[in-house]
């Protein structure tokens, strides 16, 4: 359990482990220096190293007209910033800082980012509402993970970039919330915004479609309960719901031959509209190769000493994988539902091949009506040939 704490003026977190049923105070973290004002912590594979970093935006000072988000890797306390550039152009950006008592009808969250692999890259990204610290609005930004290029951010080799100029986001105005969701069941992350015009009752919900071209492949695996609601009859499997806690992981060879891996938590995070995808959306970018191995591990109860992880090999690109795991305790026995979802390069490879095809055709059409004149040609010389045996 991972809570965000504060003493007085002072702001920390505290990690709390489950040992047998009981809550035990195990580490007490600090938050970065200069912070005044924290939001949601995220826990994400921000780097594609396999292992979950701990992300946290925060603002440098009480009405957040400077902001940032920071970076900690596990076992590391130092904070590494993945951004602190929020000027576009002459306009400043910033985080909306929460208020304690916000004014009725009106919505005031947390800092908070929402995650989610947009552009399928093998890299999170992330969804956020900025405030012109002007005081003229706020609205969506989406943050890309790219690699660093900046001194700051060097240890990690990541960091967030603001696409000032999408303007699909650009032309909702008052948006509260922003997140990612996959809308038309194709492993393709979508957004949806929730925002409030000036003077209007009422909030308005905006679905946007990803419009990211480029053919890049993903898994996407959501872990079951293995539940019934009562007893199970008979030999019935059972598939339940999806569940807190799962854990899944990846590693693969990439198109150039090294090897990538990723880890995804399923709603790892409960705090205030959290709005955390019941799935799991894996990018593997450009590299069409099979998953080499894909584990997935669900919490154990108490006292339960064995892992409970399984293990599946040579997993498709572009599948949704539904994992029952059934019986909790016999990882052997768990089962998995592959879904495929063919990409663009599928049509087209099909459309290469009926092309070869009908080219081969026309191939074998023109010697054949070749064949067929110099047969006639024969068949026109053989009669008007002159028979000497005959006389």
């Amino acid at each position: 359990l991972f809570l965000t704490t504060q003493d007085g003026n002072v702001l920390g977190f505290e990690t709390w482990i489950n040992k047998d049923g009981n809550f035990t105070k195990t580490q007490l973290g600090s938050i970065p220096e200069n912070v005044k004002k924290v939001g949601q912590s995220s826990f994400v594979d921000f780097d594609g190293d396999g292992f979950q970093d701990h992300l946290l935006p925060v603002c440098l000072d009480d009405v957040c007209q400077r902001s940032a988000i920071y970076l900690s890797k596990p076992g590391e306390p130092e904070w590494l910033p993945v951004l602190t550039d929020f000027q576009r152009k002459e306009t400043l950006w910033g985080f909306v800082p929460p208020q304690t008592t916000p004014p009725a009808g009106e919505l005031h969250n947390p800092i908070t980012l929402h995650l989610g692999d947009y552009n399928m890259d093998g890299f999170p990204d992330a969804l956020v509402i900025l405030r012109n610290t002007s005081g003229s609005g706020q609205q969506a930004f989406l943050l890309e993970n790219v690699p660093c290029n900046n001194a700051s951010c060097k240890d990690v080799g990541r960091m967030f970039r603001v696409h000032w100029d999408q303007s699909d986001l650009g032309a909702i105005s008052g948006a509260a919330v922003a997140t990612f969701f996959d809308i038309y069941e194709d492993g393709i992350l979508d957004m949806i915004v929730l925002s409030k015009e000036e003077g209007k009752e009422g909030f308005v919900i905006h679905a946007l479609k990803n419009n990211f071209e480029a053919d890049a492949y993903f898994v996407k695996v959501i872990v079951l309960s293995g539940l019934c609601s009562n007893d199970c009859p008979g030999n019935v499997k059972p598939f339940g719901v999806n569940q807190p806690g799962p854990y899944v992981s990846y590693t693969t060879v990439d198109s150039n031959g090294y090897l990538k891996n990723a880890s995804a938590g399923q709603l790892s995070q409960s705090a205030h509209l959290s709005l955390q995808l019941p799935y799991t959306v894996l990018g593997l970018g450009r590299s069409a190769n099979f998953l080499d191995h894909l584990y997935v591990g669900i919490p154990r109860p108490l006292g339960d000493k064995d892992v409970r992880k399984q293990e599946w090999t040579a997993i498709i690109p572009n599948s949704q994988l539904i994992v029952i795991p059934y019986p909790h305790n016999e990882p052997r026995s768990w089962s998995a539902k592959l879904y495929l979802t063919p990409s663009n390069i599928v049509l087209l490879t099909a459309i290469a091949l009926i092309g070869v095809c009908v080219f081969i055709l026309v191939i074998i059409g023109i010697l054949h009506w070749q064949e067929k004149k110099a047969d006639d040609r024969e068949k026109r010389q053989e009669a008007h040939r002159f028979h000497f045996d005959a006389m």
